[in-house]
């Protein structure tokens, strides 16, 4: 490397006008992409391909939410509130059914409860569709070596193409509407799953499985009997994920006609209500925290016996094939008693309003913290100094530097990463920037990405490595990861605006706090499964707290860690480009303008600009195995 630069200085001084990227070497895609959008609205009605595939595709999404929400409606919040609590009982006890029924309370005296069920409707089926789907993908790639290089750039370009690029194409196919939504709810929530069902996959001990082959187990029964047990806890964790990403569409899914807690939250949010936006958000934190807690306990269950002298009594009745008849009925009676009484709707006398008291707060928020605070100054401030200091000269150093140089230091980065066909990927993707006629404002992306994911890393891994070393520490972060990972990711826009202005800094701080959850999730879930033998081996040898973390810990949780940061990359990528609405500016700008316009070749070379700064960002962190 210090060759490398020893030869690329004098270049780089003897070349300084080469920092653009030439136009002779662009293509413009306008219009081929304007044709194809004309071919699609032309054709949308009357061609095989709409009638007889995307028509069912459609059909079958409609027919399924409908049918769930149809289901909640008549079950009414009397049996919908009841099932939960009954579920989650059973599953885990009273401790979690309480926090069921609290929840879906909450929905209801926030005057929510019709949102609540239309949003729950559509997340159900895309939650289940997006689980399905990326659990074989996983499976795909955690069994085979050469699926997972092939599957690598599809999960890539799946997570990291932003949601404004790929729903004007939904919008184009499907039309404004559930189906659109559910399936680009699916397209961005699919990934985590896949990717930390071949994480545990890969993982499983070694051992474990020689010992299965050695008594003569087929593939399929040591797939079933040993490698999925083994990672059973990766693959809770990827549900989490899948709740946790596609609850978070249910904002951006409104733009195209989701309806529920998304649409109120987006007209709040278009009227700078944060009030409003806040009581339409809150919901959507309550159905994570419920659909989480519900999965991790159900999971935690599978394969799980506990005798029965050691079971409550109502537990014990409960249990069992009977247990889930006995269940159904009581949610059934609790609904039929809720009809009768004439309340299947939350009544709105029992509803409390929380705009006024949060637009309040947040007035007084922008009065006295936004500037003029001694001492340390006011956020303004804060925005001030990160952009000038930060932001400002990282875009600037990139922006000048030459292209070729830029391509040869992607190579190296990568190269050092892996092997040459990655470094060949990280130029490739690179160039594809330049060639896409967006060069100037990729590398202002870049900059913002950079800056973020540096911080997310910094404070998710100093957060992370607390909460693994103290079980009090994690049950308490881990209601506030929830609502940070769970809020959607419209509603950091406001409050960050009103402390820090407009402009790239607000947008680096909402990708910060969006992506500093799953960063700490996986972190902690990857030292808390470092072998225990081998620390107390060093422990044993006099290994102090801190060379315990440094030399053990840290090195053997590699896998989770370099997960981290692709998960890191991605989240951070996906929020500054929403960044563009409060004045990011680059590629996010691109993006909602070309949705706003309905300008498909301003959108999608945005977002496909976008996925190849991702493509070269998870190639120079993600080292390659072969290497």
């Amino acid at each position: 490397m210090g060759v490398a630069v020893a030869l690329l200085i004098p270049l780089a001084v003897a070349f300084p006008g080469a920092g653009s990227w030439p136009a002779a070497l662009a293509v413009d895609l306008s219009g081929p992409l304007g044709r194809a959008g004309d071919w699609i609205i032309d054709h949308r009605d009357n061609h095989p391909l709409f009638l007889y595939f995307f028509g069912h595709i459609s059909n079958a999404v409609v027919v399924s939410v409908r049918a769930v929400y149809v289901l909640l409606l008549a079950a009414g919040w009397t049996g919908v509130t009841a099932l939960a609590a009954l579920v989650a009982w059973r599953l885990a006890g009273i401790r979690l059914a309480l926090t069921c029924a609290a929840a879906f309370a909450a929905c209801g005296l926030l005057g929510m409860w019709v949102p609540t069920m239309q949003t729950l409707a559509l997340m159900a089926v895309a939650v289940a569709a997006s689980v399905a789907l990326g659990a074989l993908l996983g499976l795909a790639a955690g069994l085979s070596p050469r699926a997972d290089r092939a599957l690598r750039p599809v999960l890539d370009t799946m997570q990291i193409l932003p949601a404004f690029a790929y729903l004007l194409p939904m919008v184009l196919v499907f039309g404004i509407g559930v189906p659109a939504a559910v399936l680009a709810t699916v397209v961005y929530a699919a990934p985590p799953m896949a990717r930390l069902t071949a994480l545990g996959l890969r993982e499983a001990d070694a051992g474990v499985m020689e010992a299965a082959a050695s008594l003569g187990a087929t593939g399929r029964q040591r797939l079933l009997t040993a490698r999925l047990p083994l990672a059973r806890r990766q693959l809770l964790l990827g549900v989490n994920q899948a709740i946790m990403t596609g609850l978070s569409m249910a904002v951006i899914a409104s733009v195209i006609g989701a309806g529920g807690l998304g649409d109120r939250v987006y007209q709040a949010l278009a009227s700078v209500d944060v009030g409003a936006a806040l009581a339409a958000g809150i919901p959507i934190v309550l159905l994570a925290v419920v659909l989480d807690r519900t999965a991790d306990a159900a999971g935690r269950r599978i394969g799980a016996t506990v005798p029965v002298g050691e079971q409550d009594l109502l537990r014990r009745v409960f249990s069992g094939w009977y247990g889930r008849l006995l269940t159904l009925l009581a949610a059934v009676a609790a609904a039929v008693a809720g009809r009768i009484a004439g309340s299947g709707l939350w009544p709105e006398s029992w509803t409390v309003s929380l705009a006024a008291p949060v637009n309040s707060a947040v007035a007084w928020m922008t009065d006295h913290l936004y500037s003029g605070v001694p001492v340390v100054g006011g956020t303004a401030d804060w925005a001030a100094r990160f952009t000038g200091w930060i932001l400002d000269p990282l875009r600037s150093g990139l922006q000048a530097a030459p292209w070729w140089l830029l391509l040869l230091v992607a190579a190296a980065l990568a190269l050092l990463a892996g092997t040459w066909r990655t470094a060949l990927t990280a130029v490739l993707a690179l160039g594809a920037v330049g060639v896409l006629g967006v060069w100037e404002a990729s590398l202002d992306t870049l900059s913002q990405v950079l800056a973020a994911v540096a911080v997310t890393l910094v404070l998710g891994f100093a957060i992370a490595v607390g909460a693994a070393r103290s079980a009090r520490a994690e049950r308490l972060l881990r209601p506030v990861l929830d609502v940070c990972q769970t809020l959607p990711q419209f509603v950091y826009l406001i409050p960050v605006v009103a402390l820090f202005g407009v402009g790239r800094a607000p947008a680096a701080a909402a990708a910060v706090v969006y992506a500093l959850p799953a960063v700490v999730r996986i972190t902690v879930q990857g030292l808390r499964e470092v072998d225990p033998t081998v620390v107390e081996s060093a422990r044993s040898l006099g290994a102090t707290r801190s060379q315990l973390l440094r030399q053990v810990q840290l090195p053997l949780a590699r896998p989770a860690l370099l997960l981290a940061v692709n998960q890191a990359v991605v989240l951070v990528l996906a929020v500054v480009i929403i960044g563009g609405l409060v004045g990011g500016g680059a590629l996010g700008y691109d993006v909602v303008l070309g949705l706003a316009q309905g300008d498909l070749a301003t959108g999608l070379v945005a977002g496909a600009a976008i996925v190849c700064l991702g493509l070269l960002l998870d190639r120079v962190t993600q080292p390659v195995k072969e290497a």
